[in-house]
């Protein structure tokens, strides 16, 4: 059902819109709490953001203009009701917002994952957040913003992606510093071939941190393959 605030005039209007979409594929969701589920990916072109770690600099540019409408013709033949929304940065397209918010009205579990560099406020309700605060060594922590912790709910995720041992007491310093453990689930993945999850996960229990660590499972299944 459209929410209180989605006229059919609005939905006209929202359906009309255009964003720029580097791709959109079905895959298995290798991360977050729906991790192994059969889901939709709509990944938005372009990000404010160049990360050292980065898997998806293809989609900082690359990509064809599409209207909402299209867009959900396009997800249309896929059984599944997991839609994520993804980058780049999802959210440095201004339209992205009503797109969120039309596919909550058609009834999929959407969830948005952001680098957190943007404000989340204006972010629908019932949209699953998942944020990913920057480490230093992705080269772009000074982009981190705080505030947006504020707006996040006991059932979106913060994400951590950890290089080395200093990203870690790093990232262990800051849950301490913001308390995030009292806002939401906690979530540390190893970066892809660069640090070895055994010792992440030898850290996290020397630690007893409250965190969930997770892997990527996608690549541990395609590799790094774009469009997985």
């Amino acid at each position: 059902m459209p929410s209180p605030r989605t006229t059919r005039q609005d939905i006209h209007e929202i359906l009309c819109k255009t964003l720029k979409v580097n791709e959109i594929f079905f895959s298995l969701q290798g991360e977050t709490r729906f991790i192994g589920l059969p889901t939709i990916f709509i990944r938005l072109t372009g990000c404010p953001l160049r990360c050292n770690y980065c898997d998806t600099d293809y989609a900082f540019h690359d990509g064809e203009k599409m209207t909402i409408e299209n867009i959900l013709q396009n997800i249309s033949n896929y059984r599944t009701r997991y839609v994520t929304v993804t980058g780049g940065e999802p959210l440095a397209q201004k339209h992205c917002h009503d797109l969120l918010t039309l596919l909550c009205d058609e009834g999929f579990d959407v969830s948005l994952e952001t680098s957190g560099a943007i404000c989340v406020e204006h972010v629908d309700e019932r949209v699953y957040k998942i944020l990913d605060i920057k480490t230093p060594a992705s080269g772009e922590s000074d982009k981190n913003n705080f505030n947006n912790l504020q707006y996040i709910k006991d059932s979106d995720q913060i994400k951590f992606v950890i290089v080395d041992k200093f990203d870690y007491q790093w990232s262990r310093d800051i849950i301490k510093e913001h308390q995030l453990n009292e806002r939401c689930e906690i979530l540390f993945s190893p970066a892809y071939e660069t640090l070895d999850p055994e010792k992440l996960a030898g850290w996290i229990l020397q630690d007893q941190l409250p965190v969930r660590m997770q892997i990527q499972l996608h690549k541990y299944i395609w590799g790094d393959v774009p469009g997985r």
